[in-house]
């Protein structure tokens, strides 16, 4: 009874494994035929025809090298350089064939040479040499690329030495400005306060001992000049008269005796007595 199930089990599995081969054998097939046609558009230059075969290929075959390989060269002779990459770094992966991997990576050290990556370029062509080191069109592409790289790297370090230098210079006009600036300051304290010293000195300048400004002392001057010359003016003397009033006294004194001669000379004119004394 055992024997039979196994024998069972072992028919069971084989016509699995047969109706996988001929799934597998058939998709090949149809992947096989998208290729043949997508060649024939790439090669008609019917690009977008082309790579939608491509890609039906890679559709019923996910690991077909021949689809994704050609569609990678297609994109590449377009100038898609960053899909073209991204196609043969997958075909390098999907094959385990010596001869597969040399190609890929040979178009991988092409399209890195296009994009200015040299020291990529580099080590994608050593990979090719690798897998088929008889091939001279990879080796003398390889010695492009260490050209390449070698001169890329003195340009980024005659780079990084020119930013340093400037970086440098930079770091220099800072500090040159800086201790100007510093000077310059130094300078404007020092002058305010010479001006501050020099203001001080004319303000001492222009006090007297007692500290009171030059001005007042002056108009004091004037005013003991004014007070000394009043003082030396002749002034009436207690009990004595000042030749001004002397003057008016005996102006005075003729005015009246004129009125009474005056009087005197009438009263001779009509006889009549005149009193020249004051009554009691």
């Amino acid at each position: 009874m055992k024997r039979i199930t196994l024998i069972l089990l072992t028919c069971i599995v084989s016509i699995s494994f047969a109706q996988e081969d001929k799934e597998q054998l058939l998709a090949l097939k149809k992947a096989n035929g998208f290729v043949y046609e997508g060649n024939s558009l790439i090669n008609d230059d019917d690009f977008v025809s082309g790579e939608m075969a491509y890609r039906q290929a890679i559709s019923k075959q996910p690991n077909t090298v021949a689809g994704i390989y050609n569609l990678g060269n297609a994109y590449y002779k377009k100038g898609n350089f960053e899909e073209a990459l991204y196609r043969h770094e997958q075909a390098a992966k999907a094959t385990s064939s010596k001869s597969e991997k040399h190609k890929a990576y040979h178009n991988i050290g092409n399209i890195l040479m296009q994009n200015k990556k040299c020291k990529e370029a580099v080590e994608a062509f050593k990979n090719a040499l690798r897998n088929d080191p008889t091939d001279n069109e990879t080796r003398y592409n390889l010695g492009v690329a260490k050209i390449c790289a070698e001169e890329q790297k003195d340009q980024e370090d005659q780079n990084k030495d020119d930013k340093n230098k400037d970086e440098n210079k930079d770091d220099k006009d800072k500090k040159e400005n800086k201790d100007k600036k510093d000077k310059e300051g130094d300078d404007k304290e020092e002058d305010k306060k010479d001006k501050g010293d020099e203001e001080k000195k004319e303000g001492d300048d222009e006090k007297d001992d007692k500290g009171k400004p030059k001005d007042e002392k002056e108009d004091k001057g004037k005013g003991d000049e004014d007070k000394k010359k009043e003082q030396q003016k002749p002034k009436p003397q207690p009990g004595q008269m000042s030749p001004q009033q002397i003057k008016n006294l005996l102006e005075a004194m003729n005015n009246q005796e004129q009125k009474v001669q005056e009087k005197m000379n009438a009263v001779k004119e009509k006889g009549a007595k005149i009193k020249t004394e004051k009554d009691w």
